[in-house]
Formats: structure tokens, C-alpha cells, sequence
């Protein structure tokens, strides 16, 4: 799949907005989606992380949070796989300045959603769904 210019999105993203999304698709979405999404917002707040870093955070957030993108969010399975093909995309350019303080506060704010064994795949963070 070519990923769009998520970019374009960036003026689509904000907390109250990201919040009410992220709460409302959780469990349709999965935890994999939810733990990127986590951890990227969190990522987002920290003062460690670069402003370009941020500004391509926001872009992905922004395009998660928007109903019109590649493939409508209303669209039952296939309808979210952009979006988590866009936050694995830029979770995977930031990695390397996230602070495992915000890896862990991803997960436990995860654990008030799943279960142990939804939670289970996040495991493989990176790993494509086949």
C-alpha cells in the first residue's frame, strides 16, 4: 500500500478530538492501532522531541483522526489499515527519541481498554499484518 500525504492532514489533529476518536474506535480498532496512536500522542507532549518530529507526529494523528482518507474509516477491517499503516510509518521515524516512560504510559493506558490477550499484539510492534 503507498502511503498518502499524511502531511496534508496536520491541521486535522487536537487532543479533545484525538480523545473522543481514539475512545470511540478502540476496540474496532485494535490494540495495535490504539498502542501507535498512544504513544505517538504522548510522544507528541514530551519537550525531548524535535519540532520536526512533532509536526510529522501531528500529520499522522490528524490523518487517523479524519473520516476522509484512503480508505473511509466506515469501512468495516479494511477501513483502518491506513490508518495504522500511517502511525506505524511514523512511529518507526521517531523511534529512536521516544522515552520508554512513554512506551509504558501507552501500555498501561492500553490495559484500561483490552485484555491481557488483546494486548498481546503489541508484541510485535512492527510487524506487518498479513
Amino acid at each position: 500500500m503507498e502511503l498518502p500525504d499524511f502531511m496534508s492532514y496536520a491541521n486535522k489533529f487536537s487532543q479533545s478530538e484525538f480523545a473522543e476518536k481514539i475512545s470511540r474506535i478502540a476496540k474496532r480498532a485494535g490494540a495495535k492501532l490504539v498502542y501507535a496512536a498512544l504513544i505517538l500522542y504522548y510522544t507528541l507532549q514530551s519537550d525531548k522531541v524535535s519540532k520536526s518530529d512533532k509536526a510529522i507526529i501531528i500529520g499522522a494523528l490528524g490523518y487517523m483522526i479524519s473520516p476522509l482518507d484512503v480508505i473511509p474509516d466506515a469501512i468495516p477491517i479494511a477501513g483502518l489499515t491506513d490508518d495504522l499503516a500511517v502511525l506505524l510509518f511514523v512511529l518507526k521515524k521517531v523511534w529512536t527519541g521516544i522515552d520508554p516512560e512513554i512506551v509504558e504510559q501507552a501500555r498501561a493506558k492500553l490495559s484500561k481498554w483490552f485484555d491481557e490477550e488483546e494486548i498481546s499484539e503489541i508484541q510485535n510492534l512492527f510487524d506487518s499484518e498479513e
